[in-house]
């Protein structure tokens, strides 16, 4: 079997694709918006742009002030990536592959405002009235969640039938008769 195959080759370029799309829009919402100087753009009554320096992971989970946490952090996802890379490669459904590039692509684009600002750019901030079910986040990390909710789906409703499950079928058909 190759190592790189078609689908392997797919997921790069979604991997890729999100990671480009994750940098354009954030080029976009800090230059021509200048969402850094405006602060919020209100677009609809459930969705705004909201400038938010994510120095942290989720929900400021370890927040790297310092250089060493943040060169920490930078390892720390660093070595995710890599991970997700290996697993990526390792899984041959296409279906598979597209979550984990989904994961990857997001973590690349914020691993690249780690390195350009030292903290990842958040501007899409959905709520409800006063209420936040999330927080501020960007395409990156919707990438990442989706594919992660693409993973966990799939685990759980589509499986592969175990090799031999055909012949234990046959063997327990003719016990009965």
């Amino acid at each position: 079997m190759s190592f790189v195959t078609p689908q392997r080759l797919k997921g790069l370029g979604i991997a890729f694709g999100v990671m480009a799309m994750d940098q354009i829009v954030k080029w976009f919402v800090l230059n021509p918006l200048q969402l850094r100087n405006v602060g919020v753009i209100d677009l609809l009554p459930f969705f705004d742009l909201r400038y938010a320096e994510n120095r942290g992971i989720s929900y400021g989970f370890l927040t790297a002030e310092t250089l060493e946490s943040r060169i920490f952090l930078f390892l720390l996802t660093g070595t995710i990536a890599l991970g997700v890379l290996i697993w990526m490669f390792r899984e041959t459904r296409m279906g598979d592959i597209a979550a984990l590039a989904l994961v990857l692509g997001g973590a690349l684009g914020n691993i690249i405002d780690r390195v350009r600002f030292t903290y990842v750019v958040d501007y899409a901030d959905f709520h409800i009235g006063a209420w936040r079910p999330f927080a501020v986040f960007n395409l990156a990390d919707a990438a990442i969640t989706a594919g992660v909710v693409l993973l966990l789906a799939r685990s759980l409703l589509i499986r592969e039938k175990p090799k031999g499950d055909d012949d234990f079928k046959a063997a327990a058909a003719t016990e009965r008769r």
